[in-house]
Formats: structure tokens, C-alpha cells, sequence
């Protein structure tokens, strides 16, 4: 069998076999019509089966209705995003089945409304593929073109009102959701280096009184009288901030204690009490914790790069990739023998390039002089 229109030959068995009761095959194959019936409305198509409009009326209420639960999750992901900030566990748990929930109500919702559009509004086909040349004629690309205009038509698109706007307002919000999340690249370039220079560690609490060092899981404060075992190690938190993930990453602490004959000139005296040392516990490389202590060499190691800190002479580099000592945190007791800070770290915590950045604000604080 010749295709007419396009000369092109096609297999005699191509199209099914004719089943008793249905209605007689289209004389031509064409998708197009060549002219519009005379009482306006929409063409009747060979090979194309019109859904029933009750059922297009309804589908097209389903699918609005789709679309605008996407419209509202989306909203929905965007105000979880702004409301539920993160700091510790349970809000970070929060936050995230928020957004979870709100994401996956959005893309269900829209994915139903366009599985509904198609099945409910738009009507069925029957075709027959045609293979044409690698190079389109004058004559081909306008079909495309008429094709094209007829799909718009019978998808309804152009028809539906409804259908097209609610459609883009449920794909408004998501499109918007990634400007939202350009938010977690990080603060501002003019805040940055202040918030690496300081830590909660420099704030009083709200009596006005220096902040104790309290045991990192429990949340209990330290007698300096009770850690009075030389080689002793603790893993430490500011008081007041035990669940915030934000201030824990730069400020937990390791608390060494050793004799006094063993602490060596590279540390700071003045910051120590009867042998208690405070470091940061954030590697100076990228950051892991360095929480591993050899008691018998006083070496603290980080396991991620194996970078070794001697915490008996301030905790310098003695191996391994990272670029300066784990600051030391200057500590005291209160009038009750607690053990608390008595400042901030005179440098930033973490890895070397944050040192940078405090380079960066000092220059700017004396106007542009390094």
C-alpha cells in the first residue's frame, strides 16, 4: 500500500484486522482534516476519537482541583522552609518532614493532574506511524506546524481556561523553590568572616556570668576538683547551647588534663587551670572532629586524615595534612569551682581557610591596613 499524500510505501498488514461491530477503518490516513465543519466547533478528525464531554467536563475539574493542591504545597514548601530552621535534632526533624511532605504533595498533585488531563480530557487516537525523509520539505514542516496547532487545540489548552491557569499557578511556587534554597549557600560575604571569628563561647549567659563548660551528651557542668586524674579527657559543650547544631560545630571542645611538669611553652598558661587545657575539637584540615587521645604521648589525632596535635605544647601539627594548632580556649572557675570560659578563641576554629577570612575583616577594621 502507497501512502498518496507523502509517496511513501507502506507494509499491506500495518493496521489491525477489522473487528466485527466496530466502526469501518478512515479512508485516509491523515491526521488533518482539510476543512472545518460548517457549523463551527471543533473538526472532526480521522482517526481521532473525541472524549465525551460530561467525562471532559469532569476531568477537567479533577485536574483544576489537581493542580491547585500543588499550587498550595508548594506554598506550603516555601513557608516550611522560612518557618522551621534548623539547630538541633528535633527541629532538624521537623524541618525536614516538612519539606518532605510539602515537596511530595506538590509533584504528586501535579503528576495526577496531568495523568488526568490526558486520560479525562483529551481524546483517544488512532494512528498509523508514517516514516518520513531525513530532509523536510516546504510541504512537511508546514504539516508539523498544522499538527502541531491541532494538539494545542485538542488538549484543550487553548479551550480550558481553567485548566491552563491553574496549571501555571501550581507550577509557580516550584519553579520559586530553588531561589529559596540559594538561602544554604551561606551567609551573606560581609557577615561571613565575623561569624568564623567568633563563637558562643565569647558570650555571657543572660545572668551576665561567664559560660560554663558542661559534658557534651549529658549536659552536666565540671568541678575542676572532680577531673583531677592526669590523662583525662572529656568532650565538651557550651552551657546553654547542649542541642544547637549551628553553635556546637564550631564550639565543642576536648578537655585534657595534665601535670604541670608536662605542659610544654606552646601552650598558653593564663588559659589553663591545674593542668586542665581546653582545645577546639574542630580539625584545623576540613574540619572533622579530632577526638582520638593518646594518652601516653599526649597526642590528639584526627581520624578522617590521621592529622596528630601534641597537646602538651598547644596542640601543634606534628603529623599530617592540617595547617595550624587546634585553637586553645581560655578557662577559669567560678566562685563555685565550675570550670568556664573565660573568653573566645583568640583565632577561628576549623579548617585553615577559614583563617582567611579573619584575616579579610581585621584588614577591613583597620581601614584597609593589614
Amino acid at each position: 500500500m502507497t501512502d498518496i499524500k507523502h509517496g511513501i510505501e507502506q507494509p499491506e498488514e500495518r493496521s489491525p484486522k477489522r473487528v466485527i461491530g466496530t466502526p469501518s477503518p478512515a479512508a485516509s490516513t491523515s491526521l488533518l482534516g482539510t476543512e472545518a465543519p460548517a457549523g463551527g466547533g471543533t473538526r472532526q478528525v480521522p482517526g481521532v476519537i473525541p472524549q465525551d464531554e460530561k467525562t471532559a467536563k469532569k476531568g477537567e475539574r479533577i485536574t483544576a482541583l489537581c493542580f491547585i493542591v500543588a499550587f498550595l504545597a508548594g506554598i506550603a514548601f516555601v513557608v516550611s522552609y522560612v518557618v522551621f530552621q534548623v539547630g538541633d535534632i528535633n527541629s532538624t526533624a521537623t524541618s525536614n518532614f516538612a519539606l518532605g511532605s510539602s515537596l511530595a504533595v506538590a509533584l504528586l498533585a501535579l503528576a495526577s493532574g496531568m495523568v488526568t488531563w490526558v486520560r479525562m480530557v483529551m481524546p483517544k487516537y488512532n494512528l498509523v506511524q508514517e516514516r518520513h525523509p531525513m530532509v523536510s520539505g516546504g510541504e512537511a514542516r508546514a504539516y508539523v506546524g498544522e499538527t502541531f496547532l491541532q494538539g494545542a487545540e485538542e488538549s484543550g489548552l487553548t479551550k480550558r481556561p481553567l485548566l491552563r491557569r491553574t496549571l501555571l499557578a501550581a507550577a509557580a511556587p516550584l519553579g520559586l523553590a530553588p531561589l529559596v534554597l540559594l538561602r544554604d549557600l551561606g551567609p551573606a560575604y560581609k557577615d561571613f568572616p565575623a561569624k568564623l571569628r567568633h563563637t558562643v563561647w565569647g558570650e555571657k549567659t543572660k545572668e551576665g556570668k561567664p559560660r560554663k563548660l558542661v559534658i557534651e551528651g549529658t549536659g552536666d557542668p565540671i568541678r575542676a576538683a572532680d577531673f583531677n586524674s592526669p590523662g583525662g579527657i572529656l568532650s565538651v559543650v557550651p552551657e546553654g547551647y547542649e542541642h544547637d547544631l549551628n553553635a556546637l560545630a564550631k564550639a565543642t571542645l576536648i578537655l585534657i588534663k595534665l601535670r604541670p611538669d608536662e605542659i610544654k611553652s606552646g601552650t598558653n598558661l593564663n588559659w589553663t587551670h591545674d593542668g586542665i587545657i581546653a582545645y577546639s575539637k574542630i580539625c584545623t584540615h576540613v574540619g572533622c572532629p579530632a577526638a582520638l587521645y593518646e594518652q601516653s604521648t599526649h597526642h590528639i589525632l584526627c581520624p578522617c586524615h590521621q592529622s596528630t596535635f601534641d597537646a602538651a605544647d598547644g596542640a601543634k601539627v606534628v603529623f599530617g595534612p592540617a595547617a595550624r594548632p587546634l585553637p586553645q580556649l581560655p578557662i577559669g572557675v567560678d566562685e563555685e569551682g565550675y570550670l568556664v570560659a573565660t573568653g573566645d578563641f583568640a583565632v577561628p576554629v576549623g579548617p585553615s581557610f577559614w583563617e582567611r577570612g579573619d584575616a579579610e575583616a581585621e584588614v577591613r577594621e583597620n581601614g584597609g591596613h593589614a
